[in-house]
């Protein structure tokens, strides 16, 4: 008796607390998913956003003032229920995870992340030095010339040690 009683209590605070949490949830409004791609991007980079929260026909605003990019429009794609917008991530953007938002005209909103990466180094390092200023033909052929001498003084030496002709 006293285990059938442990177990009914148990399982009443149970799901009292998945009420409780659930709750709060209802109430804060739900966000539906956002697409976003490329979902890692470096500054420069065009980004597509879309969505089934706005509905048939919906529009939206696009909100990506986390990263800098300001505001941008969502209106309905070529897909049934999707709409879409863009933005381009601003040269001045660093590294990091960035929320994007869409507010619909319906009321109703969704969610998504954008990863910025740093983008690789193009191009000659500028160190002041020298070094890497770009390609001199006629260093390169130089340097091809040196090593080619050397390849073909040190072909002949091991042929004329190999030949015991070394002390003539």
């Amino acid at each position: 008796m006293r285990t059938t009683a442990r177990l009914l209590t148990g399982t009443a605070l149970t799901a009292a607390a998945i009420g409780a949490f659930a709750a709060p949830a209802a109430y804060a409004g739900y966000s539906e998913s956002l697409e976003v791609y490329p979902s890692s991007a470096t500054p420069g980079t065009t980004v597509t956003v879309n969505t089934l929260a706005c509905g048939k026909h919906g529009h939206g605003i696009g909100d990506a003032n986390s990263l800098g990019a300001g505001e941008f429009e969502l209106n309905p794609s070529t897909h049934k229920e999707v709409v879409v917008g863009q933005f381009t991530v601003p040269q001045h953007a660093k590294p990091g995870t960035f929320g994007i938002s869409v507010a619909c005209d319906n009321g109703k909103t969704a969610r998504g992340e954008l990863v910025v990466k740093h983008r690789s180094p193009s191009g000659h390092v500028k160190t002041g030095v020298g070094g890497s200023v770009g390609p001199d033909t006629a260093q390169v052929t130089a340097g091809v010339a040196v090593l080619a001498a050397a390849a073909v003084g040190g072909t002949w030496l091991l042929r004329r040690r190999a030949s015991g002709v070394q002390g003539r």
